[in-house]
């Protein structure tokens, strides 16, 4: 079966972790694009510009292969990398993680900070709300006004969502519908005669 659908947040949601005096306050914040991503983290160096760091994460899109990390000055590794492991033991997308570090004078070690980024960082998603998305398709149809009958007899069966209509000599209608059910609506319209069909 076609996998459908992926998990993302709704809400911004804040977490909170201290080790040795530092100070790890964390981010779960929901976006689409990385122009989004870039606009969220300069607003977040501003606010918190007496920061030591603004470490982040993020990941995209439903199939989950747009992702980065940084570690805004940590040791390699340390932060970001941290971070974004736990955006996909939580199975997230279209979500940015920030974690931002205020130094409590103590080093923390490099297993210090990997603990400390990742704690905050699940702090922050724990907090959120998590929502499930379904991935749907858009298609098109044009056909002969004789035909309407055999097309809404498929829309009954198969209920995509009719996302506009027009019912002259010659119809068009808009559909969308999840897309482990795309292929079964366009095999049964296909059969019927005289139409044009396409995804949108």
């Amino acid at each position: 079966m076609i996998a459908d659908t992926y998990k993302t947040i709704n809400n911004l949601a804040e977490g909170f972790y201290s080790e040795k005096r530092s100070r790890f306050l964390s981010f779960a914040i929901p976006v689409n694009t990385v122009a989004e991503v870039k606009s969220v983290l300069e607003k977040y160096r501003k606010q918190y510009y007496d920061a030591h760091h603004v470490c982040w994460a993020f990941m995209l899109g439903p199939e989950r292969k747009e992702f980065r990390s940084n570690d805004d000055g940590e040791p390699s590794s340390t932060a970001g990398k941290p971070i974004l492991g736990q955006i996909h033991s939580f199975g997230l997308t279209d979500i940015l993680v920030v974690v931002i570090r205020y130094f409590g004078g103590i080093e923390l070690g490099t297993s210090g900070l990997i603990v400390a980024y990742r704690t905050a960082a699940a702090e922050a998603m724990t907090a959120a709300e998590i929502v499930e998305c379904t991935i749907g398709e858009t298609i098109q149809i044009v056909f002969e006004y004789p035909n309407l009958n055999a097309v809404m007899r498929i829309v009954k069966e198969l209920k995509p969502e009719i996302l506009s209509q027009s019912f002259e000599m010659t119809c068009e209608m808009i559909f969308r519908i999840r897309k482990s059910e795309a292929e079964a609506l366009k095999s049964r319209l296909s059969k019927v005669e005289t139409m044009d069909l396409k995804n949108v």
